[in-house]
């Protein structure tokens, strides 16, 4: 065994050395260092502790002024490391819940779960946005959804599904596409032009499955399109008189 034994003075340092209480001064976010103020000492740029630090990565670097621990082995504060996560007066705690964990952000952002109420709740200050990429697929369960959209809302796909017995429209519904329908149509009110329907187009009324053999039929109540008859016509065909069934 070399060297000497450290005296009661340099021993009483490295012992008060071991941990100390201090505030965050300095960030270095490039190098992941920081310097500590602790009384009247100013540590050297030191690593502060990350929540994980391998395969799997947390970045939340500290700020100035945030309260912090330095823990140096064997009392050498040159080669210490910096825990962060007290509270202080000047930060006080961003909850009092024994069941809530809360993330609270300097732009006013808050992420939270309530275990005892099983409740996530997200919250982003004006402005805010969110952007979630998931290259293949996405899966969303729920009782019931309510999604309010205050200017415009839209979906991207090559095909869109509604399956549910009844879909509601409270407002115009304004389709640019083919509409096809293949279970019947049935309506009533009146439209903007003050009625029923109004169609500006040609219209061909087809049987079967787009077959055009002798057309489909119209009726307005007991009047038939194709089968109706006239009250007198002459022998040009012209009409005297209204249709008859």
């Amino acid at each position: 065994m070399s060297g000497k034994a450290p005296s009661p003075f340099e021993l009483q340092r490295l012992i008060e050395n071991l941990v100390r209480a201090g505030t965050i001064a300095e960030v270095d976010h490039a190098s992941y260092r920081c310097r500590v103020k602790s009384g009247g000492l100013m540590t050297n740029w030191l690593s502060w502790f990350a929540r994980r630090a391998g395969d799997v990565r947390h970045w939340s670097p500290p700020f100035v002024g945030e309260q912090c621990l330095v823990l140096s082995p064997g009392g050498d504060m040159a080669s210490g490391f910096v825990l962060v996560g007290l509270f202080s007066d000047s930060v006080p705690a961003n909850g009092n819940s024994p069941d809530v964990e809360r993330t609270t952000y300097p732009d006013g952002a808050v992420f939270e779960y309530d275990h005892s109420a099983s409740a996530l709740k997200v919250t982003l200050p004006g402005g805010g946005t969110a952007d979630i990429t998931v290259p293949d697929s996405i899966t969303v369960q729920c009782k019931t959804a309510d999604v309010t959209a205050s200017e415009s809302a839209k979906v991207h796909s090559q095909e869109i599904t509604l399956d549910a017995p009844k879909t509601i429209t409270t407002g115009e519904l304004v389709v640019q596409g083919l509409l096809t329908w293949l279970a019947g149509m049935e309506g009533y009110g009146v439209g903007p032009s003050g009625k029923g329907a109004q169609i500006d187009c040609d219209v061909d009324f087809i049987n079967g499955h787009g077959i055009a053999t002798d057309g489909g039929d119209i009726k307005a109540g007991d009047i038939s399109l194709q089968d109706h008859g006239h009250i007198e016509e002459d022998n040009e065909g012209r009409t005297a008189g209204g249709a008859v069934p």
